[in-house]
């Protein structure tokens, strides 16, 4: 069976949260806190202001996973979504499951007269991810990201 990729579902928190877990530990090496990632996710999963969550299901089990988050730019009179909280298992890399995630919300964007652009931030030293995002048309900006976390 083929790759079917949905809207994200308050029933889909637990994989969400699981797949974030062992994407920040495979990624930064970063253990999450559940305690603080499972309310984040629910909150996503209650309120598309905040953003949204694509899975790819294969034969009925999630096997992946993308985010969207939203940022309005003055300057371009238009929204970019953000991609995030990308995760494929592992069982089921270099099959097009992230592929399949990327062109449906590339597709959904397109749609969407008010959003200009895709971004997506990715960990300094994820040369398989870059490659990947770099194949599917993405380009490095003059952009750095600069953060103070925590408050």
């Amino acid at each position: 069976m083929g790759i079917v990729i949905r809207q994200a579902a308050p029933a889909d928190a637990a994989v969400i949260c699981t797949f974030n877990c062992l994407m920040a530990r495979e990624t930064e090496g970063k253990d999450l806190d559940r305690a603080l990632i499972e309310p984040g996710v629910c909150a996503v999963l209650a309120d598309p202001h905040k953003g949204r969550y694509l899975v790819a299901e294969r034969d009925g089990e999630v096997v992946g996973q993308l985010g969207v988050s939203f940022e309005w730019s003055d300057w371009r009179n238009g929204w970019f979504w953000w991609i995030q909280s990308v995760y494929v298992a592992a069982t089921a890399r270099r099959q097009g499951v992230f592929r399949a995630l990327y062109r449906h919300i590339e597709e959904a964007a397109r749609a969407d007269p008010n959003v200009i652009g895709i971004r997506l931030y990715v960990e300094r030293d994820n040369g398989p991810a870059y490659s990947t995002y770099h194949n599917l048309g993405m380009r490095l900006t003059s952009y750095q990201i600069l953060e103070k976390y925590p408050l």
